[in-house]
């Protein structure tokens, strides 16, 4: 017995020998190895429910294979970060320091994994009109709709007027307690009297994280959201990690009806910050469980 066990793991090290000698397989090609289902987003697609992955979930890789992974599991969409090196192969970050040919690089990768990036974040914006102005031009290049950040409320002057300029908006996001955001009362605030360029970026996970209730917080905020970042945690508090939608304390059949009835439509972030190198299964959990709540819904 434990000679037969010896060779079934010698062969099994063989296998993956080869194929890593193969090289990376085509997104097809690995959809079908790994037998993922792909979901049925129509009903959210006709609530204007742009689902995707903020590719800050695949932080230990490169954006092209975060693209990738996000293409197995049926995504669409995703929320580029700053600071994300592009590929194995390509030098340089995702953001405003680009080059005209890294950003051909990657819409050509994007092209060809049919995925749009419809978000960008969180990115550090100021009141330095010409900086903020580098971030606003790239994501107009890049296709984005929304920018989240932290930014202060001192600089909003500027950051409104860039909005309707490049017709992109801006998410306030929520970090944890103490951020500058962390509860939704300091946003809807910071949001009187601004234009519906400015909003808010509801992090579901970080309410949890900040002993608050992600629905009530969203009714906080009703008519205010223009993107999200959607996690379902183990447990409420600082201590707490991710776990597949729907299998935590998070209500996620209370926040997609709360977010139909405020007739939400934008950018929604799969951020899954938990298991780094082995995720993507419980990233697809998540897909599948969305839609099929979606499309349950009434």
């Amino acid at each position: 017995m434990k000679h037969c066990r010896k060779t079934s793991w010698s062969l099994a090290f063989i296998l993956i020998g080869l194929v890593w000698l193969a090289g990376p397989m085509p997104a097809q090609a690995q959809d079908e190895h790994t037998h993922l289902a792909l979901p049925d987003d129509s009903a959210a697609e006709a609530l204007g429910w742009l689902l995707g992955t903020q590719t800050y979930t695949f932080n230990r890789f490169t954006f092209f294979e975060a693209l990738d992974m996000a293409h197995r599991v049926g995504l669409k969409y995703v929320e580029a970060f700053p600071g994300q090196r592009i590929s194995p192969e390509i030098e340089g970050t995702m953001g405003a320091g680009m080059t005209a040919a890294q950003i051909e690089l990657v819409k050509r990768k994007l092209a060809e994994t049919g995925i749009k990036v419809t978000a960008f974040g969180v990115v550090g914006l100021s009141a330095d009109e010409a900086e903020s102005r580098k971030i606003f031009e790239w994501c107009k290049t890049m296709g984005v709709q929304v920018i989240n950040t932290e930014v202060d409320r001192a600089a909003f002057d500027t950051i409104e007027k860039l909005c309707k300029e490049y017709k992109i908006k801006v998410g306030l996001h929520n970090h944890p307690k103490p951020s500058i955001y962390w509860n939704p009362d300091t946003i809807v605030e910071a949001l009187e009297g601004r234009s519906e360029w400015l909003g808010a970026c509801a992090d579901t996970g970080h309410w949890l994280r900040s002993d608050l209730n992600p629905v009530e917080c969203l009714k906080k905020l009703d008519g205010k959201i223009v993107s999200m970042h959607f996690k379902d945690l183990n447990k409420s508090g600082s201590e707490a990690h991710d776990v597949p939608w729907g299998e935590g304390v998070g209500n996620v059949p209370g926040i997609i009806a709360e977010m139909k009835r405020q007739e939400f439509k934008g950018p929604i972030s799969v951020e899954y910050e938990h298991n780094w190198l082995n995720s993507l299964p419980e990233v697809g959990q998540c897909v599948q469980n969305f839609h099929r709540l979606t499309t349950e819904l009434k």
